[in-house]
């Protein structure tokens, strides 16, 4: 199993140790570095300032927001990212949410698994250098009776394949990644339940390709917070802001993926409260509404030893790449939690 550094959305005053703790990883040997966007940085830019700034770590888009971008114009900046990094970046993808699809790009929130199958075609397509075509329900490559003709891709990426993933969630969403990709970013991952919540999707959509799951990089975030295993609750506590805001705000009352997944785990009356409290504006009372056990299950907590035994159970429940968002109020707590992930890989005999 390998791991990798989520930094995260950029922007928000720590820029400077973000790229620090991108740096770290590099020399710790971590396989991947990946930045997000949803309204503010976006991602392009940032993986090109980390990639210009470190020698062997990969860059990756957690995610890159398909309504934001046309997909010839994903095309483009992927074969750029991958030919300034000398071949080392990864193009994920994702769909975002309804909120952020039509009060942020103006684009309806409909029929996502078609937009992102046709989508993907459409980005394999321009990256094999043809002249590019395509007819779909979403897209129309040229578009008929016009001037347009077929275009090629003019730059070289640095590798003739780039590996591309999507961000699922959603049974639907998690077999055509399994269909269609070449991994899954996934979020508020638990090793016990990761078999029945993600991998037989998984599995069903490779199977549909006439594929296995060999080869294929089941890549979840975690968060880290690393201390003495006695204070968990306490360092639980860092965390219930964050599974706040996702399973209860990230989204509408009727369409939260993220409170879905919670409830497919086993917490429904629990979701179903801290998503109401959340809504009704009560934050802080929906961040204590948030069980320990599942902030637990979901994140990596304790001394070294423990984050090394869940390790193990990511690991066995079919994770192939651990990526974690290392807590710290300070840069040096930050890059102590860095460095303990990569012990931790050590003692667990998966490095």
């Amino acid at each position: 199993m390998q791991l990798g550094i989520n930094l995260g959305y950029w922007g928000a005053g720590m820029d400077g140790d973000n790229l620090a703790v991108a740096q770290e990883a590099d020399r710790l040997g971590y396989a991947v570095c990946w930045a997000a966007e949803a309204y503010g940085s976006d991602a392009a830019t940032v993986l090109s300032w980390v990639a210009a700034q470190t020698e062997r770590i990969e860059v990756g888009s957690a995610i890159f927001q398909i309504p934001a971008r046309q997909p010839a114009m994903t095309a483009m900046t992927a074969a750029t990212l991958d030919s300034l990094s000398g071949g080392r970046f990864r193009l994920g993808l994702g769909v975002s949410g309804p909120q952020v699809s039509e009060g942020w790009y103006g684009v309806k929130f409909d029929k996502p698994l078609a937009r992102t199958r046709e989508y993907v075609e459409i980005v394999r397509r321009a990256m094999t250098r043809e002249r590019l075509t395509y007819e779909g329900e979403h897209w129309t490559l040229p578009l008929p009776g016009g001037p347009g003709k077929p275009i090629k891709l003019t730059v070289h990426p640095q590798r003739e394949h780039i590996p591309l993933y999507i961000a699922a969630i959603g049974p639907k969403n998690l077999e055509q990644t399994g269909e269609i990709a070449d991994g899954a970013l996934l979020i508020f991952p638990s090793a016990e339940h990761l078999e029945e919540t993600t991998v037989k999707y998984l599995r069903a959509g490779r199977e549909k390709a006439g594929l296995t799951l060999d080869g294929f990089d089941v890549c979840p975030t975690l968060p880290l917070a690393l201390g003495d295993d006695k204070d968990v609750a306490r360092l639980a506590d860092t965390f219930r802001p964050y599974t706040a805001l996702y399973v209860g705000g990230m989204g509408s009352a009727k369409q939260n993926f993220y409170n879905q997944l919670a409830q497919r785990m086993g917490y429904e009356k629990e979701a179903a409260e801290i998503q109401r409290m959340y809504l009704s504006g009560d934050k802080q009372g929906a961040a204590a509404a948030v069980p320990q056990d599942l902030i637990d299950k979901t994140a990596l907590l304790g001394s070294v030893d423990r984050i090394a035994d869940r390790m193990k159970d990511y690991a066995a429940a079919g994770v192939t790449t651990l990526n974690l968002a290392p807590a710290g109020f300070t840069l040096d707590e930050r890059l102590a939690s860095l460095r303990a992930g990569s012990e931790a890989l050590e003692r667990a005999g998966l490095a």
